[in-house]
């Protein structure tokens, strides 16, 4: 997701629900089925629909919008079937083809999708552009966006109140690095689960929608041979390339997926 895209809560919105969370009044775990495990949440996906969406009209307003007849059609088209398959109300979404030679693709809470022109580089059919959009997908089911802002502002509070509790040498600490170490003990991490996660569920998806499931290999291997010089997986928001080649061909073999 762009960084201006990034979900930022009102300060008063973000300070009630600290208060909520720190005094212990809220429960925040529950199981997601989609998932099959447990979620630390805060909010839901719908709470932050209107910071989001704020940002979204800033990007339609300051971005160019691709008039790409064709990459339009093929967006809106594949991207009906994938979350049909998925469960949604196609009508309910809106997908927007940016003019931008980045390859990437994000999704917001209020089901809103952009697609850079960029990413046909790498994807060469419906298909691989399938397995991105049931990625995208993928991470509404999650409601990873929800958790990542939870999991976000859970580190604050821990951190503040270490900060308050200590003293000294240690406090000093606590403010120079603190926030370094919780982003790559588990903000960063959790952020890789999200998308290794997002790529098993958007593979489920898009072979419901009668898409190839192994052309979703293929689509990382495309990027894979883009990229250059990304950064050490450990300080990165994203699988390496080959992890997520890895994950999928082992996950698509278990499904017996072709």
């Amino acid at each position: 997701m762009p960084a201006r895209l990034k979900t930022i809560l009102s300060p008063k919105t973000l300070t009630i629900t600290a208060l909520i969370a720190a005094a212990g009044t809220l429960v925040a775990c529950e199981t997601n089925d989609t998932l099959g495990r447990s979620q630390f949440l805060l909010v839901d996906n719908a709470d932050l629909e209107p910071s989001a969406l704020q940002g979204w009209q800033e990007l339609m307003r300051t971005s160019k919008v691709s008039t790409d007849a064709a990459l339009n059609r093929r967006v809106k088209t594949v991207g009906a079937k994938i979350v049909a398959a998925a469960g949604y109300n196609p009508n309910q979404w809106e997908y927007v083809l940016f003019q931008d030679d980045q390859p990437n693709a994000f999704v917001i809470p209020g089901n809103k999708v952009g697609v850079n022109t960029g990413l046909f580089k790498v994807v060469k059919n419906d298909d691989q552009l399938a397995a991105v959009l049931g990625h995208e997908t993928a991470h509404v089911l999650g409601k990873h966006a929800a958790e990542r802002y939870s999991q976000q502002v859970g580190t604050q509070i821990a951190l503040q109140t270490a900060a308050g509790a200590t003293s000294g040498r240690t406090q000093q600490v606590i403010a120079n690095y603190g926030g370094m170490g919780a982003q790559l003990g588990l903000l960063l991490p959790y952020s890789r689960k999200h998308e290794l996660e997002a790529d098993r569920i958007g593979v489920d998806i898009m072979v419901k929608a009668g898409y190839k499931a192994s052309e979703s290999i293929a689509l990382w291997r495309n990027m894979q041979a883009l990229n250059q010089g990304k950064p050490p997986e450990f300080l990165s928001t994203h699988p390496s390339d080959n992890t997520r080649i890895a994950q999928l061909e082992t996950y698509i073999q278990s499904k017996g997926y072709k």
